[in-house]
């Protein structure tokens, strides 16, 4: 990303959140705009123009799952990155499958979501890559056209499902595919809710793609949500330069600590 200012509309009833996330955005560049409401933030949107929006998924009024789907239908590629509570499963679902293109769980650290805000927009900004090209994540190399993946040059031989399953989640690195949009885009509709499917493909594929299965890199689990595969960004700790810009805030300014 170039260096030019990241406009964020900030959407939380809490003002102890938005307190708290106020300074380090400020100070690492970020222009922000708060709403406590997600009706407020509607009104807004309609005049102004944002790169990313953080917006908590439980307000009062209109509630952040009705905001989104209001949002997406006035900005359907704007990043919408969730701030959802630790038990809320269902609720991070929903949003994702609403298309929400992220989300960070209360409590959570500055340094994260300021990363993951970046990645978002990114990603939004980024060129549209053709349908059949080739995708490449850190020493990972998948080419559609030839159903092919190889790490450090070397073939991985997959089965079809496995090559299903690695497609689906590189063609969107970095992004949490939900369970049932990935058993549905590999194994069809009538498949969604065979999790235990997924599970048992996933371990077997991350033996052929992971240095060390048990601590995977490139094949991340969201738990009760779905998978993601890592982005390049993420692999060369995209967040590092963060750290020095927010030594200077006290850690109750760099933590917003309220579930």
């Amino acid at each position: 990303m170039s260096q030019r200012v990241i406009r964020v509309l900030l959407v939380d009833d809490e003002q102890a959140i938005r307190r708290a996330l106020r300074p380090p955005l400020i100070e690492l560049g970020f222009e922000l705009t708060e709403a406590s409401r997600g009706e407020e933030a509607l009104q807004i949107l309609r005049t102004a123009i944002f790169d990313a929006i953080l917006l908590d998924i439980n307000m009062p009024g209109i509630g952040g799952i009705e905001s989104l789907r209001r949002i997406r239908s006035l900005h359907p590629r704007l990043p919408v990155l969730m701030l959802t509570v630790r038990d809320g499963e269902e609720d991070k679902v929903e949003a994702l499958e609403l298309g929400a293109d992220d989300y960070i769980t209360k409590p959570f650290s500055t340094r994260e979501l300021i990363a993951r805000i970046r990645t978002a927009v990114r990603r939004n900004h980024a060129p549209v890559r053709a349908e059949n090209s080739t995708i490449e994540v850190g020493e990972i190399r998948l080419d559609p056209v030839k159903r092919a993946v190889t790490k450090r040059g070397e073939p991985i031989h997959l089965t079809r499902k496995e090559f299903g399953i690695i497609h689906c989640l590189m063609s969107r690195a970095g992004r949490v595919v939900t369970n049932a949009k990935l058993l549905t885009a590999v194994w069809g509709p009538d498949c969604s809710g065979e999790i235990e499917y997924l599970r048992v493909y996933v371990n077997q594929l991350r033996k052929k793609i992971e240095d060390d299965p048990t601590h995977p890199v490139y094949l991340l689990t969201d738990h009760y949500v779905g998978y993601r595969f890592a982005d390049s960004q993420s692999l060369d700790g995209d967040s590092a330069d963060l750290r020095p810009s927010l030594n200077g805030f006290p850690s109750e300014s760099r933590e917003a600590l309220l579930a």
